[in-house]
């Protein structure tokens, strides 16, 4: 046992380094998708997040956009927890039979204008899931969607990019 503990005390960390940060790159799309969301909207974009279903990945991600390295919300991005004050609907993951209701209701009591955006692979076309006994399939099976974004799982710029393609196409 002592020399397990010696060996990790002496190895350090077994992780990879972090990524090296891109704050330009963040720094204006996240400026661009405020201006953007005040142009269009006339305040900031608020979004709330459904998982229909999903392993978690993409709600990683989203998160991500929360948290101190992105922080979005200095941009005017937040999420909120009643769809009664969303805007946007990022759903992630396939639509499981269990989920189809909520996902229905949860699309009903946002107020319109509302945006459905599919987050990842499994919202956009079911993934590897489609076809199974459990799943309805992707979320444009369920409720109109207005945006794809794919990937497994997309990353936060990915996200920003997708959140600014939505808001330059609102009417």
């Amino acid at each position: 046992m002592r020399k397990f503990i010696f060996q990790g005390l002496v190895r350090g960390a077994l992780t990879e380094p972090p990524p090296l940060p891109d704050d330009a790159m963040l720094a204006e799309l996240g400026r661009a998708l405020e201006t953007r969301a005040r142009d269009k909207l006339g305040r900031s974009l608020a979004i709330r997040a459904v998982d229909a279903g999903s392993c978690n990945g993409c709600e990683l991600e989203i998160h991500a956009l929360g948290n101190a390295y992105y922080d979005l919300e200095r941009f005017g991005l937040r999420f909120v927890a009643s769809p009664r004050h969303a805007d946007v609907l990022m759903v992630t993951g396939p639509v499981t039979k269990n989920m189809r209701e909520a996902l229905e209701r949860t699309y009903n009591a946002t107020p319109d204008p509302k945006w459905v955006v599919a987050v990842g692979d499994c919202a956009c076309t079911g993934g590897v899931f489609a076809g199974s006994y459990a799943c309805e399939g992707a979320v444009s099976a369920v409720v109109p969607v207005d945006l794809h974004i794919p990937g497994c799982p997309p990353d936060p710029a990915a996200l920003l990019k997708g959140l600014i393609a939505l808001v330059e196409t609102a009417r």
